[in-house]
């Protein structure tokens, strides 16, 4: 029969096909390279399949074969034959076994096998070479139907490749422009940019807009560096064009684009300049890099610590983000949300806004969303569940990873280093901070630089190197530390000194997160300068701004000291469902630090408690009153009082 004659021809032509490849040494590079070009596989096609149709079926063949899948009515679309039905030319070619293969279940979508479809893809722009522009046959032609079909139907992406290989330039960029979102930021990237390398310079400078186009595509590619070249060629071909609308939005773009170049360098007041000129220039239904420019005037403010602007600006990203779907912009916005809450020591309302950001990212996540898991580490560390806090930093470092060149590198060495401290394995935390420094150096992150060093002053002082923690405290001008060292030198005065107007000042700029550091930290100082009434009223205040919270480690943080005035103040009668769970807390930190009693990470007692102390201590904390304490430990009810 017909079929057994083709099928024999096809084993013929495996079969030459195996015997050519016994003739190549390097035979799976043959093999990769096998297509419908070599000579036996073309002849066979030819002769026993091709010209076995009819001339309508090879014309359907020929022409529809520039499409990388079929359906009945995009078939129509390209062929405009109204003697010729799509659907049913498809019915025959898959019942006559004419290399059809069928992409669903329900048969509406096929493709032709590749050997097959190369085939009639070599005779098709052998043919068209003799044919007029625009008749049928016309290559060029049949891509601009196959376009229209596709963006008719809503698939933008495949209506782009066909304009571009119609070489239809004005129609390729406005679907790269798309409809509210450009092409390159939903995932075509690639395509995108391989089309905007192929045009000629003169194509280009005629379309100021493609410049702007290949600029933001290398940008959102990973290729930063290549960036400004293209938009000074755009700003070139603008100067030889009149000022209007189109033209003025395509200024605001540029400046959008340079403004997010210098997120990346932390360049502030470039950032600021840059957005506001874009935020001057763009057109106002252009809402994409609108949201954008919002983003990266918002992450202007929040390094500029001016949180109450950055929550404005981050606040209606979001909410324009909602009028055209998520972008990569209301995520960054969402996480910056997130971050701004958590320094609000709103950590609940943070971590369902980071959860809400996995969601969007997808799964697996994308590499944004580093930052939300990082800022899940940091919650369930506050929260004093360090298991999960190591899970959420794994999942952040397993995606940091993937990049080589963000401050997130950063920040998570100094999470993971006040990991270690908890674990009082200080050397480890060490080689921790010596990395997260040496990048910071290397990328020029200045901005991270006083955080990495307050940081290393735990470090150091965990490990009794006061000198050391002194000169890294003094060098980078950081209060905290500072009081820190005088605290660990047994001055108490001078930490007051220092925390004081520091307390004030992040009162005024309402940092809530750094307000309760000063105060904690305040009250240690007050309890061991003997003024206990002080110390109990600031650490109740302290109390108060930390419970909403959930706070736990910034307390236990402090050990004993802070253990003991947790201690007044539960005899004040202070928040006792608040410092129960606190106490508990410092219990079980005394029962899995390998036996040795807690030491705070910041300092060590001048005059350590002997064991007696800590047994009487333990014992408070389990909530045994003097009396009992005396029975147990078999001690006079005038002992237990005086180690109380």
């Amino acid at each position: 029969t017909a079929l057994e004659t083709r099928t024999e021809g096809w084993i013929a032509g495996l079969q030459l096909a195996a015997i050519s490849v016994q003739g190549h040494q390097d035979a799976t590079r043959f093999i990769q390279s096998f297509s419908g070009s070599h000579h036996f596989v073309l002849d066979y096609l030819l002769e026993e399949v091709l010209h076995q149709q009819s001339e309508s079926v090879q014309r359907f063949l020929l022409h529809t074969s520039i499409l990388d899948r079929l359906c009945g009515s995009l078939c129509d679309a390209v062929l405009q034959d109204s003697a010729v039905s799509g659907e049913a030319s498809l019915v025959y070619l898959e019942h006559a076994n004419l290399f059809l293969v069928p992409l669903d279940s329900e048969r509406r979508w096929y493709r032709y096998h590749h050997l097959f479809a190369d085939l009639l893809r070599q005779r098709l722009h052998q043919s068209s070479t003799l044919i007029e522009v625009g008749a049928v046959g016309d290559v060029t032609e049949l891509h601009r139907r196959a376009s229209l079909w596709y963006e008719a139907n809503g698939l933008e992406l495949d209506a782009f490749h066909h304009a571009a290989a119609a070489h239809d330039v004005e129609r390729a960029e406005r679907l790269i422009e798309g409809k509210g979102m450009p092409l390159q930021f939903r995932g075509a990237g690639a395509p995108v940019l391989h089309w905007l390398e192929s045009l000629p310079k003169a194509v280009l400078d005629a379309r100021p807009a493609l410049w702007v186009t290949y600029a933001s595509t290398l940008l959102f590619g990973g290729q930063p560096t290549a960036v400004e070249q293209k938009l000074q060629s755009a700003e070139a071909a603008l100067q030889r064009v009149a000022l209007d609308d189109t033209t003025r939005d395509l200024v605001g773009r540029i400046a959008s684009m340079r403004a997010t170049m210098a997120i990346i360098l932390h360049d502030v007041e470039t950032i600021i300049t840059q957005s506001r000129r874009a935020l001057e220039y763009l057109h106002s239904d252009n809402l994409p890099v609108r949201t954008a420019t919002m983003y990266t005037l918002g992450y202007a403010y929040q390094l500029q610590g001016d949180r109450a602007a950055a929550h404005q600006a981050y606040t209606e990203v979001i909410a324009i983000g909602k009028s055209f779907g998520e972008s990569i912009y209301t995520i960054a916005a969402a996480i910056g949300f997130g971050q701004l809450q958590e320094a609000d020591n709103q950590l609940s309302l943070a971590a369902k806004t980071y959860r809400r950001v996995l969601q969007l990212t997808g799964d697996p996540p994308d590499r944004i969303a580093c930052e939300a898991y990082l800022g899940l580490a940091r919650i369930m560390y506050q929260w004093n569940d360090l298991d999960a806090a190591h899970q959420h930093g794994q999942q952040c470092l397993q995606l940091t990873r993937q990049m080589d060149s963000v401050d997130t590198v950063v920040s998570y060495g100094l999470f993971l280093a006040r990991l270690k401290l908890t674990q009082r394995d200080a050397a480890a935390a060490t080689a921790i901070l010596g990395e997260a420094e040496a990048f910071v150096r290397e990328h020029h992150f200045v901005h991270q630089l006083q955080a990495v060093a307050a940081v290393q002053v735990l470090t150091l002082l965990q490990q009794g190197k006061l000198t050391a923690a002194a000169h890294l405290a003094q060098t980078h001008n950081i209060p905290i530390s500072q009081a820190r060292v005088a605290l660990a030198h047994g001055d108490p005065s001078a930490a007051l000194a220092l925390l004081d107007p520091l307390r004030q000042r992040m009162e005024e700029k309402g940092w809530q997160d750094e307000r309760l550091k000063v105060m904690v930290l305040q009250a240690v100082a007050h309890s061991m300068h003997g003024e206990k009434e002080a110390a109990v009223q600031i650490l109740g205040d302290s109390l108060a701004l930390a419970e909403s919270g959930g706070i736990l480690r910034v307390f236990i943080d402090e050990g004993l000291p802070m253990a003991a005035l947790l201690f007044e103040a539960a005899a004040h009668g202070m928040m006792p469902d608040y410092i129960a769970s606190l106490l508990a807390a410092f219990e079980a930190e005394g029962r899995t630090s390998e036996s040795k009693p807690y030491l705070p990470a910041a300092q060590s007692l001048l005059e350590p408690l002997s064991q007696r102390e800590l047994e009487v201590l333990r014992l408070i904390a389990e909530g045994f009153s003097n009396q009992e304490i005396s029975q147990q430990l078999f001690l006079a009810l005038s002992a237990v009082k005086g180690h109380n």
